[in-house]
């Protein structure tokens, strides 16, 4: 993160990006993730999350409490509770339910004139964004980002602190079935563990087991499927939802067995 603003500084890029990396060192695997990028393990059939995503509904309270220690950062445009939805000027001094920063549950309190703010985190799902802007919180770059049609910095709020998850590669016995995969949220926003799980192993029984290049076809179909097929209304999915619009990249590791090349 230092680097990418460095050279912001020198050579006047802007930008940012996610981040999901895998180490394998001594009979581990360490994976770490900042971002909304995800890795599963699948293992006999089993799925394993070797990863979670950070957007503003996973890290709200992490938001929330920064935002009450440093409410400068809110620049007097947002507050940093959380209600059901927008509250209106016509409902203060009314009774709302809201939550802050040490609350999983939910409360009610008095509608005061600060609350009119805009909420530091509006919308659910992947429609969730902080500071109606950015829709992640964790990840790299990003110095420049501010809130729309204002100077108000996104970048205090943006960690890039990865979580970092272990695996211990010898505590099973694993068949050349068994995969590690990564993919960027283009992946998972439009296919879910099972799916994927079930992509792996209808790609893996279909080549033989110390056939190299069945793992890079595993890759292949899994970026295929989640874009779709372009049709008049876009790119569209089997069951005619739309596909994926955002970048897709796939890797898909051996865990072991006699496919596990190096």
């Amino acid at each position: 993160d230092d680097q990418i603003e460095r050279e912001r500084a020198a050579q006047h890029l802007a930008g940012g990006c996610c981040a999901l990396a895998a180490i394998y060192l001594m009979g581990k695997f360490y994976v770490a993730n900042a971002g909304d990028s995800r890795a599963i393990i699948i293992r006999n059939g089993e799925i394993i999350p070797m990863s979670r995503e950070f957007t503003p509904e996973t890290e709200r309270q992490r938001l929330q409490f920064l935002a009450l220690l440093r409410p400068e950062l809110l620049g007097k445009e947002f507050t940093h509770l959380e209600f059901p939805r927008r509250i209106q000027p016509k409902e203060l001094g009314k009774k709302m339910l809201y939550r802050d920063q040490n609350m999983n549950g939910w409360a009610y309190k008095k509608i005061e004139e600060d609350d009119l703010k805009f909420p530091l985190i509006y919308g659910e799902g992947k429609k969730a964004r902080m500071m109606a802007t950015i829709g992640v919180t964790r990840g790299l770059g990003d110095h420049d980002l501010k809130v729309f049609s204002s100077n108000i910095h996104i970048k205090p709020f943006l960690s890039c602190f990865p979580e970092v998850r272990v695996y211990d590669l010898t505590q099973y016995e694993h068949c050349p079935d068994d995969v590690l995969v990564l993919g960027t949220d283009g992946l998972w926003d439009v296919t879910n563990d099972k799916e994927v799980a079930g992509v792996v192993m209808e790609v893996l029984t279909s080549y033989e087991p110390n056939d190299p290049c069945r793992y890079t076809m595993v890759a292949q179909e899994l970026v295929v499927r989640s874009r779709g097929v372009l049709k008049e209304r876009g790119w569209r999915l089997p069951n005619d939802k739309l596909g994926s619009g955002d970048d897709i990249s796939v890797f898909v590791i051996p865990l072991g067995g006699p496919g596990n090349y190096t």
